[in-house]
């Protein structure tokens, strides 16, 4: 049986995709043959995303994929586990200046992807452009893989004694739908924001980039469904392995927080809505409710390995097309690319709403911020009203592109074998 730390491909099934993605707008048109070799090269690097999914008994494992991963001159979506991606769970793909990687999210998280996509950035930008750059804070083709990296990101934690915390938040079950009864269409808006206004706002009133969009939300949903009295729900997302002292490790441990605003709850005071929400993040993301959650995803992972398989794939369907939250926001950190800066104008992280109507994706880079706004509705009431919102305290909102979401869905898997 897998251990319990490693990835758990039936998360993503062509019913709940799962998939993510990072993108970038460069300073000149791709070069695809560059971008092609790229992408080869990096394999030896992070072996551990170059690879399919196989059935073993009763569950799926990643193994070593040698077909190449492709690379596309489009923008148009594919099926990862396919023919067409050459059974890998990630792709390339460019269009003008535009550039993305897009993965299943079983794989691995924001976290894990992001040392990956710098790294292919940085060997990019340094053979398209023929420039000598600074080595330090890459992983590159050459360099070892240290056991960090891909070992057990739990070595040496008391797992199975870890006790329940004090603090442990009720789930809101009945909480507000922002769809707005609007049909249902996967849709994405791009976002920039002038950094030096966002942390103007978060320093003058007890914020953070995550609680702030988390507020701001909450009172365009409120505007939005002025006539509704249920809670909003908005998850936060947190990762279990940096909070337990890992940042190396690429597996997908993110979870959330969650932060209720009920309709009697008063938003007019931004500073407070704020000192609150952050109060309420804090409260979560401890140590010891990260070790408690890990004890139950162990356990939980020792259940299931008793199940088969297309039980465990039907199962996993149904319960991933149910919301459990109204909205959700994650802010993959890391200010800079360092001496990839010039040459990047835009950066942004995207993947599917899944288990919530709205998710919000929020990355810093030149000094910007930079929204990636992902909802399964047709509707953009929601959004423009949290572009109003953020105006109304002097963020300046400049829509960059708005479209179908596009990222790439899953093929079936063959549990035949």
């Amino acid at each position: 049986m897998a251990e319990f730390y490693e990835p758990t491909l039936y998360l993503s099934t062509p019913e709940h995709p799962n998939t993510m993605g990072m993108s970038v707008t460069l300073r000149d048109e791709v070069d695809h043959d560059i971008l092609s070799g790229v992408v080869d090269d990096l394999r030896r690097r992070f072996p551990y995303l170059y690879v399919r999914a196989v059935v073993e008994g009763d569950d799926l494992v990643p193994k070593a994929n040698p077909l190449p991963m492709t690379v596309r001159g489009t923008w148009e979506p594919i099926d990862l586990n396919s023919k067409e991606s050459n059974l890998h769970l990630g792709a390339w793909k460019h269009e003008g200046r535009r550039l993305a990687f897009e993965i299943s999210h079983s794989l691995t998280d924001g976290a894990g992807l992001l040392p990956y996509f710098k790294s292919a950035l940085w060997l990019y930008v340094s053979r398209r452009y023929d420039v000598s750059l600074d080595r330090e804070g890459f992983r590159l083709p050459g360099d070892a893989i240290p056991e960090s990296e891909v070992g057990n990101p739990f070595a040496g934690l008391d797992i199975d004694g870890a006790e329940e915390p004090l603090y442990v938040k009720e789930h809101t079950t009945d909480f507000l739908r922002p769809s707005d009864g609007s049909a249902a269409d996967s849709r994405v808006t791009y976002v920039r924001m002038p950094e030096a206004q966002v942390m103007r706002f978060c320093r003058d009133n007890d914020g953070s980039p995550n609680a702030l969009l988390a507020v701001m939300l909450a009172r365009a949903a409120r505007r939005s469904e002025s006539e509704s009295d249920k809670t909003i729900s908005v998850a936060v997302a947190i990762d279990h392995k940096a909070m337990l002292g890992n940042h190396d490790n690429y597996r997908l441990f993110a979870s959330v927080v969650e932060l209720d605003f009920a309709s009697d709850r008063a938003l007019d005071d931004l500073a407070r809505a704020c000192t609150i929400a952050r109060g309420q993040i804090i409260a979560q993301a401890q140590p010891e409710n990260s070790l408690w959650a890990l004890r139950q995803r162990k356990a939980n992972a020792e259940r299931l390995a008793q199940v088969p398989l297309d039980v465990k794939l039907e199962a996993i369907a149904k319960s991933m097309s149910a919301p459990r939250w109204s909205m959700s926001v994650s802010y993959v950190s890391g200010r800079s690319f360092g001496p990839l800066d010039p040459y990047v104008e835009e950066f942004y992280v995207l993947s599917e709403p899944g288990v919530t109507d709205v998710v919000c994706e929020v990355t810093c880079i030149n000094h910007g911020f930079f929204l990636a706004i992902a909802q399964n509705f047709s509707s953009d009431g929601l959004v423009d009203a949290l572009l109003e919102e953020l105006s109304s305290v002097g963020i300046d909102c400049e829509v960059r592109d708005r479209g179908p979401l596009g990222l790439c869905s899953m093929a079936p898997y063959d549990v035949a074998g």
